[in-house]
């Protein structure tokens, strides 16, 4: 009959998770190759979910395309896999139930530095493997970008006239990450051709029927749901889902009173679960009315008061701006980082920056002595933000911690892996790049969270991100400073330059960008402290001309410190008369060197004034 047409008057059971039992069974490793490797243990968990009253199972394919098996270098295995997967479904379908060629989502819940274009190029060659053997439907699922999934099923649509499903996740009840309303989104896609529209993942039943209660039955599509089992647990170092079959039966009448007819199971779901929904639901008609349950409107995101002061970019904007980066200390004594932020701020100083754990080795918290150093000093912190120590999770805590303490300038920065510090083996998180962290902190001053959720309040970040003019192409390096303007970057702090030349061709480079540049200049203290930056700090190059003037100082430290600011002086000279903006770094939390140099850059401009006044 097919599949359509079954389900004009039937509510169809489809099968559960399939990574779930194989994780179960002990396999960590790419599911998909299994298809391959271990045949008889995919059919069978196919026929498990037939016994159990699968009128529909799917391919053991929702990871089976060339970006994701990028993982496992099985990328050149897209066809092998995805064609062996559905000869196994058909094999166990026994043309007793239908097969679905499943699709998995490639974005995730977090940021994506995926372009539609790679996602398109990877859905097509997958899409034309399952068409190729013949799969009864397709089932596009745990899509969280909308984006992508319009895209995909436009795609789809366009290339075959069988059955598509077309499912998306959400991390909130409701409302998708982008704050569309799920309604909205299940409209769109019914618009866009697909036959079947629903949700899977993510949700377990009660938080699925909630969202559900805001969707009304399609006008010409099908309304599908696949729920978790529950919400994960992790022990012994492994997923585990607690919800048992009898939840999901007693589950199941409420799933068909919001007019769902394709109901089956998703992570954590096994054989019994489907067992379950399949007993209750047996010779039952689907509904074709329901009551809709409306979305209530949106809490108001409160304006908070602006943050006192003038904004750094603003303050490149009418004059000479000095700041200064003063690292958090090593070891817990900290009275000597108070004494250098006091000196700073009488010095001049606009701002001082807090690095996060640079060069990967731990230090006193940046934001502890950010919100301390402003208390008793009343200078303004910068907070560096790294993203290799925190995921999205840890990240968003993070900025709400910002906000709440006031501390509203960010840098945010990549963060030098973990692998350059003190602990080699400590992992490195990078769940985002930084183009994404200025994009997750701009999203925040908006009041909305990464997942979507209403944050009661608008944040006021102003966001610096980082350039290194120290590279063989500036061309790429402005290239990526593009992408983090376009992402909302305010202002740019620079790596440290060591040559009027560079100056010059930095300036040269990025004259044309809308956005006022910080030039880091960082003074030198021994000729050993030259040779270190040169050869071991990634994204610092000195000249040989400035090793060779440090290294004439080489056995004398009080010359030598001397020699490093007249360096720094030289190169503030060049710098004042290109950018407004001076990012001074203070080593070895010598600040008195910084501090000096903080009233230099200032006194030029000083200096310059008196001369045109006597004119």
């Amino acid at each position: 009959m097919g599949l359509l047409k079954d389900l004009e008057d039937k509510i169809l059971i489809a099968d559960g998770a399939m990574g779930t039992l194989l994780y179960s069974y002990g396999t960590d490793c790419c599911f998909e190759q299994l298809n391959l490797t271990h045949p008889d243990q995919i059919q069978s968990i196919h026929q498990a979910y037939i016994q159990a009253g699968a009128d529909v199972i799917q391919t053991n394919t929702y990871s089976a395309n060339y970006i994701k098996l990028q993982r496992y270098g099985l990328e050149e295995q897209v066809k092998e896999l995805n064609s062996a997967a559905v000869r196994l479904a058909k094999k166990a379908a026994a043309n007793e139930a239908y097969v679905l060629g499943t699709i998995g989502g490639i974005r995730g819940t977090g940021p994506s530095s995926l372009t539609i274009e790679e996602i398109k190029r990877s859905f097509r060659e997958q899409l034309y493997c399952l068409l190729l053997e013949g799969v009864d439907g397709l089932l596009l699922e745990t899509f969280y970008d909308l984006e992508e999934l319009e895209t995909v099923l436009e795609i789809a649509r366009s290339q075959t006239s069988i059955p598509i499903i077309s499912q998306i996740s959400l991390q909130e009840v409701g409302i998708l990450n982008d704050r569309t309303p799920i309604n909205t989104a299940i409209r769109r896609l019914e618009d866009l051709g697909a036959d079947v529209v629903g949700l899977n993942c993510r949700l377990g039943p009660f938080h699925m029927i909630k969202t559900l209660e805001e969707v009304e039955i399609p006008k010409h599509a099908y309304l599908s749901s696949y729920p978790n089992a529950s919400l994960p647990s992790y022990l012994d170092g492994k997923f585990q889902y607690e919800g048992d079959a009898e939840y999901f039966k007693n589950s199941a009448s409420l799933f068909r009173n919001q007019g769902i007819r394709l109901l089956g199971g998703c992570c954590g779901t096994t054989p019994a679960h489907i067992e379950a929904f399949a007993e209750e639901l047996h010779g039952l008609k689907p509904v074709t009315e329901k009551e809709v349950r409306q979305r209530p409107e949106p809490i108001a995101v409160v304006e908070t008061r602006q943050k006192p002061g003038i904004s750094l970019p603003d303050i490149l904007k009418e004059r000479r701006s000095v700041i200064v980066e003063l690292d958090p200390p090593r070891k817990l004594d900290t009275s000597r980082f108070f004494k250098g932020a006091k000196a700073l701020k009488e010095a001049g100083a606009d701002a001082i920056t807090l690095a996060d754990n640079s060069l990967a080795s731990p230090r006193i918290c940046n934001t502890s002595l950010s919100s301390l150093a402003k208390a008793r000093t009343g200078v303004q912190p910068i907070v560096h933000l790294a993203c290799r120590d925190r995921n999205i999770i840890g990240l968003q805590s993070h900025l709400m911690g910002l906000h709440t303490l006031g501390l509203h300038d960010i840098l945010a920065i990549t963060g030098d892996p973990a692998k350059v510090g003190d602990f080699p083996g400590a992992s490195s998180v990078y769940d985002v790049t930084s183009i994404e962290l200025i994009k997750m902190i701009k999203q925040f001053n908006e009041g909305v969270s990464l997942s979507g959720k209403d944050l009661g309040q608008k944040t006021q970040f102003t966001v610096g991100a980082a350039f290194n003019p120290n590279v063989k192409s500036l061309e790429r390096a402005v290239q990526r400073a593009e992408k983090k303007i376009e992402s909302g970057a305010d202002y740019f702090i620079s790596q440290p330059v060591y040559s009027e030349e560079k100056l010059l061709e930095f300036h040269e480079a990025v004259k044309d960008l809308p956005v006022p540049f910080y030039v880091g200049i960082m003074p030198l203290t021994s000729s050993r402290n030259a040779d270190f930056l040169h050869y071991e700090v990634p994204g610092i190059k000195l000249t040989d001309e400035v090793r060779d003037r440090m290294a004439k100082f080489k056995d004398d430290p009080v010359s030598a410190a001397r020699e490093g600011l007249a360096i720094s002086k030289s190169l503030i000279d060049a710098a004042s008369e290109l950018f407004n903006g001076l990012y001074l770094i203070t080593p070895f939390m010598r600040y008195e060197l910084t501090a000096e140099l903080t009233e230099y850059a200032y006194e030029i401009d000083r200096k310059k004034t008196r001369r045109i006044q006597n004119v």
